[in-house]
Protein backbone atom coordinates (compact mmCIF):
# COMPACT_ATOMS: atom_id res chain seq x y z
CA UNK A 1 0.00 0.00 0.00
CA UNK A 2 0.98 3.20 -0.90
CA UNK A 3 2.55 5.50 2.40
CA UNK A 4 -0.23 7.82 3.69
CA UNK A 5 0.54 11.21 5.09
CA UNK A 6 -2.02 12.89 6.98
CA UNK A 7 -0.22 14.51 9.55
CA UNK A 8 3.54 16.26 9.49
CA UNK A 9 3.09 16.47 13.50
CA UNK A 10 3.24 12.88 13.90
CA UNK A 11 6.04 10.19 12.31
CA UNK A 12 3.94 6.99 11.86
CA UNK A 13 6.39 4.19 12.92
CA UNK A 14 6.21 0.54 12.54
CA UNK A 15 3.73 -1.36 14.89
CA UNK A 16 -0.12 -1.47 15.56
CA UNK A 17 -2.69 -2.17 17.96
CA UNK A 18 -0.25 -3.46 20.30
CA UNK A 19 2.25 -0.65 20.45
CA UNK A 20 0.86 0.72 23.82
CA UNK A 21 2.24 -0.52 27.02
CA UNK A 22 0.72 -3.50 28.73
CA UNK A 23 -1.68 -3.75 25.51
CA UNK A 24 -0.77 -7.76 23.84
CA UNK A 25 -3.41 -9.64 20.92
CA UNK A 26 -3.35 -12.49 19.15
CA UNK A 27 -4.52 -13.97 15.81
CA UNK A 28 -5.23 -17.16 14.24
CA UNK A 29 -7.21 -19.91 12.49
CA UNK A 30 -10.29 -21.43 14.41
CA UNK A 31 -11.95 -22.87 11.57
CA UNK A 32 -14.77 -20.14 10.39
CA UNK A 33 -12.78 -19.23 7.19
CA UNK A 34 -11.57 -22.07 4.99
CA UNK A 35 -7.88 -20.38 4.33
CA UNK A 36 -7.59 -17.78 6.13
CA UNK A 37 -6.65 -16.25 10.29
CA UNK A 38 -10.52 -15.40 11.60
CA UNK A 39 -10.53 -15.08 15.19
CA UNK A 40 -8.07 -11.85 16.71
CA UNK A 41 -8.23 -10.90 20.96
CA UNK A 42 -7.12 -7.83 21.77
CA UNK A 43 -6.01 -7.42 26.23
CA UNK A 44 -4.92 -4.60 28.08
CA UNK A 45 -3.11 -5.48 31.14
CA UNK A 46 -4.55 -2.73 33.46
CA UNK A 47 -8.74 -2.33 33.33
CA UNK A 48 -8.65 0.77 30.62
CA UNK A 49 -11.02 3.81 30.41
CA UNK A 50 -13.16 2.73 26.97
CA UNK A 51 -15.85 4.33 24.50
CA UNK A 52 -17.43 3.04 21.48
CA UNK A 53 -19.23 4.17 18.41
CA UNK A 54 -21.76 2.11 16.86
CA UNK A 55 -23.22 1.65 13.24
CA UNK A 56 -26.58 3.47 12.49
CA UNK A 57 -28.25 0.52 10.66
CA UNK A 58 -31.56 -0.11 12.30
CA UNK A 59 -30.20 -4.32 11.71
CA UNK A 60 -27.70 -3.64 14.56
CA UNK A 61 -25.87 -7.17 14.96
CA UNK A 62 -26.05 -8.75 18.24
CA UNK A 63 -21.69 -8.31 18.71
CA UNK A 64 -22.78 -4.26 18.92
CA UNK A 65 -25.67 -4.97 21.52
CA UNK A 66 -23.81 -6.74 23.72
CA UNK A 67 -20.66 -4.55 23.86
CA UNK A 68 -22.50 -1.66 24.39
CA UNK A 69 -24.91 -3.27 27.18
CA UNK A 70 -21.20 -4.29 28.58
CA UNK A 71 -19.69 -0.46 28.30
CA UNK A 72 -22.48 0.87 29.94
CA UNK A 73 -22.86 -2.15 32.77
CA UNK A 74 -19.14 -1.12 33.19
CA UNK A 75 -19.41 2.39 32.69
CA UNK A 76 -17.15 2.82 30.09
CA UNK A 77 -14.36 0.31 30.65
CA UNK A 78 -12.63 -2.20 28.91
CA UNK A 79 -10.21 -4.86 29.41
CA UNK A 80 -10.43 -7.40 26.40
CA UNK A 81 -12.32 -7.11 22.76
CA UNK A 82 -12.43 -10.30 20.59
CA UNK A 83 -12.95 -10.20 17.05
CA UNK A 84 -14.55 -12.91 14.92
CA UNK A 85 -14.20 -12.53 10.99
CA UNK A 86 -16.42 -14.71 8.77
CA UNK A 87 -19.49 -14.44 10.06
CA UNK A 88 -21.47 -11.36 11.00
CA UNK A 89 -24.02 -13.07 13.63
CA UNK A 90 -26.16 -10.12 12.04
CA UNK A 91 -30.24 -10.72 11.44
CA UNK A 92 -29.73 -13.90 13.67
CA UNK A 93 -32.69 -12.72 15.94
CA UNK A 94 -32.19 -14.39 20.05
CA UNK A 95 -29.94 -17.43 19.31
CA UNK A 96 -27.48 -14.59 17.62
CA UNK A 97 -27.55 -12.37 20.92
CA UNK A 98 -27.17 -15.63 22.98
CA UNK A 99 -24.50 -17.02 20.77
CA UNK A 100 -22.70 -13.00 21.25
CA UNK A 101 -23.11 -13.69 25.55
CA UNK A 102 -21.63 -16.96 24.87
CA UNK A 103 -18.27 -15.21 23.33
CA UNK A 104 -17.69 -12.83 26.63
CA UNK A 105 -18.52 -15.92 28.64
CA UNK A 106 -15.64 -17.67 26.99
CA UNK A 107 -13.60 -14.68 27.13
CA UNK A 108 -14.36 -13.98 30.79
CA UNK A 109 -13.71 -17.06 32.11
CA UNK A 110 -10.22 -17.55 30.04
CA UNK A 111 -9.18 -14.59 31.26
CA UNK A 112 -10.64 -14.37 34.76
CA UNK A 113 -11.99 -10.91 34.23
CA UNK A 114 -15.71 -9.42 34.59
CA UNK A 115 -18.15 -10.17 32.07
CA UNK A 116 -18.89 -6.49 31.78
CA UNK A 117 -15.26 -5.34 30.32
CA UNK A 118 -15.65 -7.00 27.43
CA UNK A 119 -16.12 -6.13 24.07
CA UNK A 120 -16.81 -8.40 21.37
CA UNK A 121 -17.00 -7.85 17.60
CA UNK A 122 -18.20 -9.84 14.16
CA UNK A 123 -17.47 -9.35 10.48
CA UNK A 124 -18.39 -11.31 7.73
CA UNK A 125 -21.67 -12.94 6.10
CA UNK A 126 -25.24 -11.71 7.51
CA UNK A 127 -27.43 -14.25 8.51
CA UNK A 128 -25.34 -16.84 9.56
CA UNK A 129 -24.77 -18.51 12.74
CA UNK A 130 -21.16 -18.28 15.04
CA UNK A 131 -19.90 -21.97 14.80
CA UNK A 132 -19.75 -21.23 18.40
CA UNK A 133 -17.25 -24.81 19.54
CA UNK A 134 -14.60 -23.50 16.80
CA UNK A 135 -14.75 -20.43 18.77
CA UNK A 136 -14.09 -21.46 22.14
CA UNK A 137 -11.34 -23.81 20.96
CA UNK A 138 -9.75 -21.14 18.78
CA UNK A 139 -9.93 -18.61 21.78
CA UNK A 140 -8.08 -20.72 24.43
CA UNK A 141 -5.61 -20.83 22.21
CA UNK A 142 -5.90 -17.08 21.47
CA UNK A 143 -5.36 -16.41 25.02
CA UNK A 144 -2.09 -18.69 25.05
CA UNK A 145 -0.41 -16.51 22.55
CA UNK A 146 -1.41 -13.45 23.75
CA UNK A 147 1.74 -11.11 23.09
CA UNK A 148 2.86 -7.61 22.84
CA UNK A 149 3.92 -9.11 19.04
CA UNK A 150 0.71 -10.01 18.60
CA UNK A 151 -0.97 -7.01 16.71
CA UNK A 152 0.47 -7.80 12.69
CA UNK A 153 -1.57 -11.57 13.42
CA UNK A 154 -4.70 -9.59 14.99
CA UNK A 155 -4.78 -7.15 12.59
CA UNK A 156 -4.88 -10.03 9.83
CA UNK A 157 -7.46 -12.34 11.79
CA UNK A 158 -10.16 -9.24 11.26
CA UNK A 159 -9.76 -9.01 7.27
CA UNK A 160 -13.17 -10.25 4.95
CA UNK A 161 -12.45 -9.21 1.45
CA UNK A 162 -9.44 -6.90 2.18
CA UNK A 163 -6.57 -7.20 0.64
CA UNK A 164 -4.11 -6.03 3.16
CA UNK A 165 -3.62 -5.44 6.90
CA UNK A 166 -4.66 -1.60 7.86
CA UNK A 167 -2.38 -0.85 11.08
CA UNK A 168 -1.11 2.49 12.08
CA UNK A 169 1.33 3.29 15.65
CA UNK A 170 2.85 6.91 17.03
CA UNK A 171 3.95 8.17 19.48
CA UNK A 172 3.84 11.83 21.59
CA UNK A 173 4.95 13.31 24.46
CA UNK A 174 2.54 15.02 27.41
CA UNK A 175 4.88 16.53 30.14
CA UNK A 176 8.09 14.14 30.31
CA UNK A 177 5.87 11.31 29.78
CA UNK A 178 6.05 8.96 26.20
CA UNK A 179 2.82 8.09 25.06
CA UNK A 180 1.74 5.56 22.61
CA UNK A 181 -0.68 4.60 20.19
CA UNK A 182 -1.73 2.44 17.92
CA UNK A 183 -4.58 1.05 15.77
CA UNK A 184 -5.89 -1.63 13.91
CA UNK A 185 -9.22 -1.42 10.96
CA UNK A 186 -10.94 -3.51 8.44
CA UNK A 187 -12.85 -2.68 5.92
CA UNK A 188 -13.60 -2.90 2.08
CA UNK A 189 -16.95 -2.99 0.79
CA UNK A 190 -19.96 -1.89 2.43
CA UNK A 191 -18.43 1.54 3.44
CA UNK A 192 -20.78 4.25 3.89
CA UNK A 193 -20.70 5.26 7.68
CA UNK A 194 -23.17 7.62 9.20
CA UNK A 195 -21.12 7.26 12.28
CA UNK A 196 -18.49 4.62 11.91
CA UNK A 197 -17.80 2.33 9.34
CA UNK A 198 -15.97 -1.03 9.14
CA UNK A 199 -14.40 -2.15 12.73
CA UNK A 200 -11.70 -0.10 14.17
CA UNK A 201 -9.53 -0.74 17.22
CA UNK A 202 -7.53 1.91 19.19
CA UNK A 203 -5.55 1.50 22.20
CA UNK A 204 -3.10 4.14 24.01
CA UNK A 205 -1.19 3.54 27.37
CA UNK A 206 -2.79 7.52 27.84
CA UNK A 207 -4.08 8.59 31.48
CA UNK A 208 -7.28 10.27 30.49
CA UNK A 209 -11.10 10.60 31.65
CA UNK A 210 -13.72 8.36 30.06
CA UNK A 211 -15.86 11.64 29.65
CA UNK A 212 -12.56 13.11 27.28
CA UNK A 213 -11.49 9.71 25.87
CA UNK A 214 -15.18 9.27 24.55
CA UNK A 215 -15.70 12.73 23.36
CA UNK A 216 -12.60 13.21 21.99
CA UNK A 217 -13.60 9.36 19.63
CA UNK A 218 -16.44 10.71 18.69
CA UNK A 219 -15.14 13.63 17.02
CA UNK A 220 -12.37 12.00 15.68
CA UNK A 221 -15.46 9.70 14.00
CA UNK A 222 -16.85 12.55 12.37
CA UNK A 223 -13.92 14.02 11.09
CA UNK A 224 -12.48 10.92 9.87
CA UNK A 225 -14.29 7.51 9.44
CA UNK A 226 -17.54 9.37 9.30
CA UNK A 227 -16.18 11.02 5.83
CA UNK A 228 -15.23 8.02 3.91
CA UNK A 229 -17.48 5.77 1.39
CA UNK A 230 -16.71 3.16 -0.90
CA UNK A 231 -20.04 2.08 -2.13
CA UNK A 232 -22.84 3.93 -0.21
CA UNK A 233 -23.78 0.46 2.00
CA UNK A 234 -23.84 1.17 5.95
CA UNK A 235 -23.08 -2.41 7.41
CA UNK A 236 -25.14 -3.35 10.20
CA UNK A 237 -21.65 -4.46 12.52
CA UNK A 238 -19.34 -1.59 12.13
CA UNK A 239 -17.82 0.15 15.58
CA UNK A 240 -14.85 1.95 16.68
CA UNK A 241 -13.74 1.35 20.17
CA UNK A 242 -10.94 2.70 21.68
CA UNK A 243 -9.10 1.57 25.07
CA UNK A 244 -6.91 3.64 27.58
CA UNK A 245 -5.35 2.39 29.89
CA UNK A 246 -3.01 4.46 31.41
CA UNK A 247 0.29 2.85 31.98
CA UNK A 248 1.95 5.64 30.48
CA UNK A 249 2.41 7.36 33.74
CA UNK A 250 1.11 10.99 32.71
CA UNK A 251 -1.17 12.96 34.76
CA UNK A 252 -4.74 12.41 34.25
CA UNK A 253 -6.12 14.72 31.45
CA UNK A 254 -9.37 16.07 33.32
CA UNK A 255 -10.03 18.98 31.27
CA UNK A 256 -9.54 20.29 27.96
CA UNK A 257 -5.63 21.90 28.14
CA UNK A 258 -2.62 21.87 25.65
CA UNK A 259 -1.76 17.86 26.73
CA UNK A 260 -5.80 17.08 25.87
CA UNK A 261 -5.34 19.01 22.32
CA UNK A 262 -1.92 17.14 21.69
CA UNK A 263 -4.14 13.84 22.11
CA UNK A 264 -6.58 14.57 20.21
CA UNK A 265 -4.46 15.51 17.35
CA UNK A 266 -3.05 11.98 17.74
CA UNK A 267 -6.30 10.28 17.28
CA UNK A 268 -7.41 12.11 14.66
CA UNK A 269 -4.23 10.88 13.13
CA UNK A 270 -5.14 7.38 13.64
CA UNK A 271 -8.29 7.66 12.40
CA UNK A 272 -7.65 9.70 9.30
CA UNK A 273 -4.95 7.11 8.51
CA UNK A 274 -6.95 3.87 8.85
CA UNK A 275 -9.64 5.80 7.06
CA UNK A 276 -7.97 6.53 4.36
CA UNK A 277 -6.32 2.97 4.18
CA UNK A 278 -10.17 1.45 3.91
CA UNK A 279 -10.80 3.65 1.09
CA UNK A 280 -7.39 3.03 -0.72
CA UNK A 281 -8.17 -0.94 -0.06
CA UNK A 282 -12.13 -0.90 -1.45
CA UNK A 283 -13.36 -3.37 -3.47
CA UNK A 284 -11.70 -3.11 -6.44
CA UNK A 285 -11.17 0.20 -6.09
CA UNK A 286 -7.47 1.66 -8.54
CA UNK A 287 -7.41 4.92 -7.29
CA UNK A 288 -8.73 7.48 -4.30
CA UNK A 289 -10.24 10.23 -4.47
CA UNK A 290 -10.06 13.19 -1.85
CA UNK A 291 -12.43 15.80 -2.11
CA UNK A 292 -12.05 19.10 -0.30
CA UNK A 293 -14.98 21.42 0.40
CA UNK A 294 -13.96 25.16 0.71
CA UNK A 295 -15.97 28.33 2.28
CA UNK A 296 -19.05 26.54 2.97
CA UNK A 297 -21.41 28.21 5.79
CA UNK A 298 -20.94 25.25 7.99
CA UNK A 299 -19.62 22.08 8.35
CA UNK A 300 -22.50 20.04 7.65
CA UNK A 301 -22.87 21.81 4.39
CA UNK A 302 -19.04 21.23 3.25
CA UNK A 303 -19.67 17.56 4.54
CA UNK A 304 -22.86 17.16 2.15
CA UNK A 305 -21.47 18.62 -0.49
CA UNK A 306 -18.34 15.99 -0.28
CA UNK A 307 -20.27 13.32 0.36
CA UNK A 308 -22.73 13.77 -2.77
CA UNK A 309 -19.50 14.04 -4.87
CA UNK A 310 -17.98 10.59 -3.27
CA UNK A 311 -21.33 8.75 -4.18
CA UNK A 312 -21.82 9.51 -6.98
CA UNK A 313 -22.00 6.71 -9.53
CA UNK A 314 -20.90 8.89 -12.39
CA UNK A 315 -18.32 10.47 -10.73
CA UNK A 316 -16.62 7.07 -9.51
CA UNK A 317 -16.91 5.59 -12.93
CA UNK A 318 -15.25 8.85 -14.57
CA UNK A 319 -12.33 8.26 -12.14
CA UNK A 320 -12.17 4.47 -13.06
CA UNK A 321 -11.94 5.93 -16.86
CA UNK A 322 -9.42 8.69 -16.12
CA UNK A 323 -12.40 11.09 -17.79
CA UNK A 324 -11.83 14.48 -16.78
CA UNK A 325 -15.76 14.96 -16.94
CA UNK A 326 -15.94 18.46 -14.46
CA UNK A 327 -19.98 18.02 -15.39
CA UNK A 328 -20.49 15.35 -12.92
CA UNK A 329 -18.57 16.38 -10.10
CA UNK A 330 -20.91 20.10 -10.05
CA UNK A 331 -24.13 17.65 -10.99
CA UNK A 332 -23.22 16.16 -7.96
CA UNK A 333 -22.61 19.28 -5.56
CA UNK A 334 -26.21 20.56 -7.07
CA UNK A 335 -28.54 17.91 -5.27
CA UNK A 336 -26.56 18.17 -3.01
CA UNK A 337 -29.49 19.60 -1.08
CA UNK A 338 -27.22 22.73 -0.30
CA UNK A 339 -28.14 26.08 -1.42
CA UNK A 340 -25.26 26.54 -3.75
CA UNK A 341 -25.31 29.36 -6.15
CA UNK A 342 -24.16 27.99 -9.24
CA UNK A 343 -22.44 31.35 -10.13
CA UNK A 344 -19.78 31.30 -7.72
CA UNK A 345 -18.72 27.82 -7.71
CA UNK A 346 -14.97 27.46 -7.97
CA UNK A 347 -13.86 23.87 -9.14
CA UNK A 348 -10.30 22.48 -9.25
CA UNK A 349 -8.68 18.80 -10.35
CA UNK A 350 -5.05 19.25 -11.04
CA UNK A 351 -5.50 23.20 -11.34
CA UNK A 352 -8.55 25.33 -11.71
CA UNK A 353 -11.06 24.64 -14.48
CA UNK A 354 -14.25 25.76 -13.77
CA UNK A 355 -14.56 29.56 -12.27
CA UNK A 356 -17.47 30.88 -10.80
CA UNK A 357 -19.69 28.15 -12.46
CA UNK A 358 -17.83 28.43 -15.99
CA UNK A 359 -15.28 26.54 -17.40
CA UNK A 360 -11.86 27.45 -17.48
CA UNK A 361 -9.73 26.19 -20.86
CA UNK A 362 -7.04 23.41 -19.85
CA UNK A 363 -6.15 20.33 -21.62
CA UNK A 364 -8.45 17.52 -21.58
CA UNK A 365 -5.11 15.12 -22.27
CA UNK A 366 -2.92 16.60 -19.61
CA UNK A 367 -5.92 16.04 -17.22
CA UNK A 368 -6.50 12.37 -18.48
CA UNK A 369 -2.82 11.81 -18.15
CA UNK A 370 -3.03 12.90 -14.53
CA UNK A 371 -5.88 10.87 -13.58
CA UNK A 372 -4.59 7.75 -15.47
CA UNK A 373 -1.24 7.74 -13.57
CA UNK A 374 -2.36 9.13 -10.09
CA UNK A 375 -3.37 6.40 -7.80
CA UNK A 376 -4.63 9.68 -5.52
CA UNK A 377 -6.81 12.00 -6.96
CA UNK A 378 -7.86 15.30 -5.03
CA UNK A 379 -10.53 17.93 -6.08
CA UNK A 380 -11.44 20.99 -4.39
CA UNK A 381 -14.71 22.29 -4.49
CA UNK A 382 -15.16 26.60 -3.45
CA UNK A 383 -18.51 27.01 -2.73
CA UNK A 384 -17.94 31.10 -1.62
CA UNK A 385 -20.54 30.80 0.89
CA UNK A 386 -18.76 31.04 4.16
CA UNK A 387 -15.62 29.51 5.81
CA UNK A 388 -16.23 26.30 6.74
CA UNK A 389 -14.65 23.55 5.19
CA UNK A 390 -14.71 19.76 4.95
CA UNK A 391 -12.45 17.20 3.36
CA UNK A 392 -14.13 13.43 2.61
CA UNK A 393 -12.55 9.75 1.04
CA UNK A 394 -13.88 8.09 -1.51
CA UNK A 395 -12.15 5.71 -4.02
CA UNK A 396 -13.52 4.79 -7.65
CA UNK A 397 -16.23 1.95 -9.17
CA UNK A 398 -14.92 -0.45 -11.23
CA UNK A 399 -14.94 -4.32 -12.54
CA UNK A 400 -14.38 -5.77 -10.00
CA UNK A 401 -16.07 -4.49 -7.43
CA UNK A 402 -19.30 -6.08 -9.47
CA UNK A 403 -16.77 -9.41 -9.10
CA UNK A 404 -16.20 -9.22 -6.00
CA UNK A 405 -19.87 -8.49 -4.83
CA UNK A 406 -21.24 -11.38 -7.13
CA UNK A 407 -19.45 -14.13 -5.80
CA UNK A 408 -19.42 -12.72 -1.72
CA UNK A 409 -21.54 -15.83 -0.51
Amino acid sequence: MQKIIVNKDFEIISGGITYPQGIKASGLKCGIRLNKKDLALIYSEKLAEAAAVYTTNKFKAAPLIVTEDNLIKSEGKLQAILINSGIANACTGQRGLEDARKMVDYVAEGLSIDHKYIAIASTGKIGEFLPLEKIKKGLKEAISKLSDLGGKEAAEAILTTDTTKKEIALNFKVDDKEVRIGGMAKGSGMIHPNMATMLAFITTDISISQELLKEALQKVVAKTFNMISVDGDTSTNDMVIVMANGLAGNPTIIEKDSNYSKFFQALHCVGEYLAKCIVKDGEGASKMMEIEVQNAMTFDEAKRVAKAVINSPLVKTALFGADPNWGRILAAVGYSGVEVDPEKVDLYLKEKIVENGQPLKFSRQELHQYLSSSEEIKIVIDLKRGKEKATAWGCDLTYDYVKINTKYS
